[in-house]
């Protein structure tokens, strides 16, 4: 086992992704890591990323930076996720543990292709699911296990909503409500889901290469239902393209004497009602949850996702340090991808299907395509 500091590097993709949601600054300030390097094919963007990191060593080919610098840990940064696969395992496949931007992959295959590689070199990959690990996420966690809104009778779920509403907004933003979603109810075992483009159920000619290197999408809007393996609680997902636009993304926690709304982020909204009608009829009245807890003074100033980021990277460290999985790991980013898979494989079987799904080796749609 080597040592701290570690020698961390960062792979970025300028104009193809770039460093995501500041990944790559994540890794400053970190007292157990030294930044050494970085590699961007981009030789502008190569440039600017080694003056932000502060680091001599910029290579444009990032395989030539791992072999040559040995980091310990590195941050794959770019938001597209074309290059997930090819760079994450190259990675792992030499010992380096690994903090990848969501989603994790275009289709379960690359994912599992990562998963396997992952388990084979015994390192760990950290997932950038910021909703997992802010305090106002443990704060309701812990409201619902001490009983504050009674059994837990389903959960609602809207993605972002704006113009990329419906299948954009269920690969890209989807990911992150699932991601809250299993942190409270756990696993999926099913899901049965409607996915429609003006009204109608989509057909092979509905079928389109998303954008950022997504993969394959359709339909502009989704509605999906989850059971869990677990919980009998269901969980509902929508994202379509409202002509009033965003500020529902998040879920809604509705139990028996009560219910929570939580938004998405470093510091989300959060609030709780204690009213078995859900409504405020009783004249309850909403009180605002925070990272301190019930009604207490916020603590954190800003919805950062680079403080969150920070906060992953830190957790990643300690799993690499204690050989125990990071608090969204790559488990979790192949399980949320599971899930918004699911939706499609639903529509095109019209029926429920069981989760895991046992078909892995092409994206749904593919199917749909050559039906």
């Amino acid at each position: 086992m080597f040592s701290a500091p570690y020698r961390a590097a960062v792979i970025g993709r300028t104009g193809r992704g770039d460093y995501g949601h500041g990944l790559d600054v994540s890794l400053l300030n970190q007292p157990k890591l030294n930044v050494v390097a970085v590699a961007d094919e981009n030789p502008v963007g190569r440039t600017a990323a080694a003056v932000r990191l502060g680091v001599k060593k910029a290579y444009a080919d990032y395989r030539e930076m791992l072999d040559k610098e040995k980091p310990q840990f590195v941050a794959v940064a770019p938001r597209w996720l074309d290059c997930h696969r090819e760079m994450v395992v190259a990675c792992v496949e030499r010992g380096i543990h690994v903090f990848c931007e969501k989603p994790l992959a275009p289709t379960l295959a690359d994912a599992d292709a990562i998963v396997t590689a992952s388990e084979r070199s015994h390192t760990k990959i950290a997932h950038a699911f910021q909703s997992r690990y802010c305090r106002r996420f443990n704060r309701v966690r812990e409201l619902i296990a001490s009983g504050a809104i009674g059994e837990v009778l389903e959960i609602r779920a809207r993605g972002k909503e704006d113009r990329r509403g419906g299948g954009e907004d269920l690969m890209v933003l989807g990911v992150h409500v699932f991601d809250m979603i299993r942190g409270l109810l756990g696993d999926a075992s099913w899901c049965f889901a409607r996915v429609t483009e003006k009204g109608q159920p989509i057909t092979r000619k509905d079928v389109r290469a998303g954008a950022e290197g997504i993969g394959l999408l359709a339909g502009d809007r989704v509605d999906a239902m989850y059971g869990f393996r677990t919980s009998p609680a269901v969980a509902h997902f929508a994202t379509s393209r409202p002509k009033e636009p965003g500020k529902r993304f998040g879920i809604q926690i509705m139990g028996s004497k009560g219910r929570i709304d939580l938004g998405t982020g470093w510091l989300p909204p959060a609030y709780l009602l204690i009213d078995p009608t859900w409504a405020g009829a009783t004249g309850a009245k909403w009180v605002e949850i925070t990272s301190a807890g019930i009604g207490k003074p916020e603590t954190i100033k800003t919805n950062d996702l680079v403080e969150g980021n920070r906060a992953i990277v830190a957790d990643w460290i300690n799993a690499v340090e204690t050989d125990t999985q990071p608090k969204a790991s790559v488990y979790d980013g192949c399980a949320a991808l599971e899930m918004v898979l699911a939706c499609y494989a639903s529509q095109i079987k019209g029926a429920p299907v069981p989760l895991p799904l046992t078909d892995r080796a092409a994206h749904p749609l593919a199917q749909l395509g050559s039906a």
